[in-house]
């Protein structure tokens, strides 16, 4: 119990000889003994401890403090649920049968930490205001304060910051009054994620720096765990993923069965590694599924966000399910520790990948409502972008407009908040548009939209027709890469029988339309112009200069159908991506034998590339 160390060891020594002899002294210390380990990490000492005190004699409440103390400690055991729930209900029927408040208030913190689920922050909140009642009733303030934290945690997942705010304050105020300094390390570090949450990422560095230097001089066990998570979260919003893939790995293998492997995967998306990414979604996705617990929510949320990319659509519609019930709240992980964003910006993106693009600006807007509420200003910068897709691939009446201003305010606020991550994918402004190679990858930036994609053979074809606007390359040269090939003549489209076919055809029309104008029919007269002139196009068509048989090669139609579907199958991919940009160059191109761009209304002449 001492961790090794002797000021421990000789503190327990003499708290022990303090002790009545009519105390068990293994009793006593399976109730006092503070957990050496982290959060979500086992003490395995304490566990054994408590273990033993189960089977020496006790009272009922202290058989309820014990059972209730045995199953929180088993948190971190997520195969232990069953154990957990088992001790709990044990330990809460002998604590309410026993009517002493204290013991009530314990086994229900206890309760709550034990069986954490994740949809219950409304439980959280009424049991931690009759934590604080029994605790009271009970003159005892470190329980007290206990039901504050939980009231304080559950209003957070609510959403209702302002009112959590409030929760922590009081929480502060009595942690003082109770002379407890760890409670005064916690309230530090959730003043700094709320500054996070809001955009004060100068206060949040300043409050960070008082957690490590208080947190190491009371040597408690979770403040490097604290310290790295305040300064993770500022980077999620602001910088790209990519510094953070190794420290979550180790995190993962360090806590395995509590889905860091999900942070592992929202940071390999945000930094391009899609492929890396949509493997450790297909990993994970199952496990996380059958979890519980309190990063339970947090990893759902950071899958939903990478199936939202690169996961397909039943990964997609799985997770927008298990989401649903979320709608409206916060992600809140464990105490509070960490808040990532809303869920319903999560419902959005998998509304969007799902093709429900109603359901996705529904979504957002109710994220963005939220945010605009508590003062979310980071969150705020990284959903305006994303509704704006939503509802150009919508596009009902005002909502290219809409789209337009959601991303002149996403790029202010970033602008103000110094979030390089979003002003990324913001650039370059509407006048300028851009097709760039990027390593192994291309950047697509158009119109305030952003996508990288993957390289390939359309996006070398729409390379060169946006670099040469206006101008036709044939499909021989777009599918070879360059010009001047020479191809053998073909065979004749119309040999010699079908142009007499035609003939024929055109003269018999001549002698019926000179029969219809004789008659004065009008109406015949007008079908047999339409016609004359659908076999007089149909003939143009076939034939060549000076009326000779066009000549069509094998080569010539291969490059025509390869370059056509290779073509289109990029503006797919870019649709998916980035609506705005895929819908111009669907409008804006052309393909057949020979290719062009021809710039639509409301895109640019001319692209970067």
């Amino acid at each position: 119990m001492s961790g090794g160390l002797p000021g421990i060891a000789i503190g327990l020594l003499d708290e022990l000889s303090a002790l009545d002899e009519s105390t068990d002294a293994l009793v006593h210390l399976a109730l006092t003994a503070p957990s050496r380990s982290g959060f979500l990490e086992l003490d395995f000492g304490l566990i054994r401890l408590l273990e033993s005190a189960t089977e020496r004699p006790l009272s009922a409440t202290e058989r309820a403090r014990i059972l209730a103390r045995l199953a929180r400690e088993q948190l971190s055991d997520p195969s232990s649920g069953a154990r957990r729930r088992e001790l709990i209900d044990e330990a809460l029927g002998l604590a309410r049968a026993s009517g002493d408040p204290g013991p009530i208030a314990e086994v229900l913190d206890s309760r709550l930490h034990a069986l954490w689920n994740p949809i219950a922050a409304q439980e959280r909140l009424s049991c931690g205001s009759e934590i604080v009642d029994q605790a009271r009733r009970a003159g005892d303030d470190q329980l007290e304060l206990r039901g504050l934290f939980w009231r304080f945690t559950a209003l957070a997942e609510l959403g209702d910051l302002d009112s959590a705010q409030a929760a922590l304050t009081a929480y502060g105020r009595a942690a003082e009054l109770a002379g407890n300094a760890e409670a005064a390390v916690v309230v530090t570090s959730r003043r700094a994620m709320l500054a996070v949450v809001r955009g004060r990422f100068d206060e949040a560095a300043t409050l960070t720096a008082e957690v490590a230097v208080r947190g190491r001089q009371m040597g408690l066990s979770d403040t490097d765990s604290l310290v790295g998570t305040l300064r993770y979260s500022v980077f999620a919003l602001r910088g790209d993923g990519a510094d953070v893939v190794e420290p979550l790995r180790e995190q993962a293998r360090r806590r395995p069965g509590h889905f860091f492997e999900a942070g592992v995967a929202w940071a390999l998306a945000e930094a391009g590694r899609d492929v890396e990414a949509g493997l450790e979604l297909d990993r994970l996705l199952p496990a996380v599924l059958n979890g519980s617990g309190p990063r339970w929510l947090g990893a759902v949320a950071d899958l939903a966000h990478v199936a939202s990319r690169v996961g397909d659509q039943d990964q997609a519609e799985t997770l927008y399910q298990v989401l649903l019930p979320y709608q409206g709240r916060l992600v809140v992980w464990g105490g509070a520790n960490t808040i990532t964003g809303t869920v319903d910006e999560q419902l959005g993106g998998l509304a969007a990948r799902l093709g429900r693009t109603s359901a996705a600006v529904d979504h957002l807007t109710s994220a963005i409502e939220l945010q605009q509420r508590i003062g979310a200003l980071p969150w705020l910068a990284h959903t305006l972008p994303v509704r704006a897709r939503a509802l150009s691939a919508r596009g009902r009446d005002g909502d290219a407009a809409a789209a337009r201003a959601d991303l002149e305010r996403a790029r202010s606020t970033a602008q103000r908040l110094g979030l390089t991550r979003v002003l990324k994918h913001l650039k370059p402004t509407d006048n300028e548009w851009r097709l760039t190679r990027d390593g192994d990858t291309w950047l697509l930036e158009a119109g305030g939209e952003s996508a990288r994609l993957r390289d390939g053979r359309g996006l070398h074809y729409l390379r060169a027709l946006l670099s040469a606007p206006g101008q036709e390359i044939a499909a021989l040269d777009l599918v070879a890469g360059g010009s001047g090939i020479r191809v053998p003549d073909g065979d004749p489209v119309l040999d010699e029988t079908a142009r007499k076919v035609f003939q024929r055809h055109l003269q018999s029309i001549d002698e019926q339309l000179e029969s219809a104008d004789r008659a004065g029919d009008q109406d015949r007269a007008a079908a047999l112009h339409h016609e004359r002139a659908a076999v007089l196009s149909e003939l143009r068509s076939a034939t060549g200069v000076g009326g000779g048989s066009r000549r069509v090669t094998t080569e010539t139609e291969r490059a025509r159908v390869n370059a056509t579907r290779t073509l289109w199958a990029t503006v797919e991919r870019v649709e998916v991506l980035a609506p705005l940009a895929g819908a111009h160059l669907r409008a804006s191109l052309r393909t057949g034998r020979y290719l062009r761009y021809a710039a639509a209304p409301g895109g640019p002449a001319r692209w970067n590339t």
